[in-house]
């Protein structure tokens, strides 16, 4: 698998942990994840955003 593929792919996956984790946070409803546990899904994800959008525009300009 190329390494674009691979960036891409990780982008979509930390992009859905992020937004269930601000899903959770930003509705509050009851549901089966803790609050903590989406406070870190939503770090977490988007700390893996940041990442991966870095990763990809250094692919793109080489």
């Amino acid at each position: 698998m190329k390494n674009k593929t691979r960036s891409i792919i990780t982008l979509v996956g930390s992009f859905l942990i992020f937004s269930v984790g601000m899903l959770r946070i930003l509705t509050e409803s009851p549901s089966s994840i803790s609050l903590f546990v989406a406070y870190v899904f939503a770090i977490t994800g988007f700390i893996g955003v940041a990442a991966n959008i870095v990763i990809l525009r250094k692919l793109q300009s080489n």
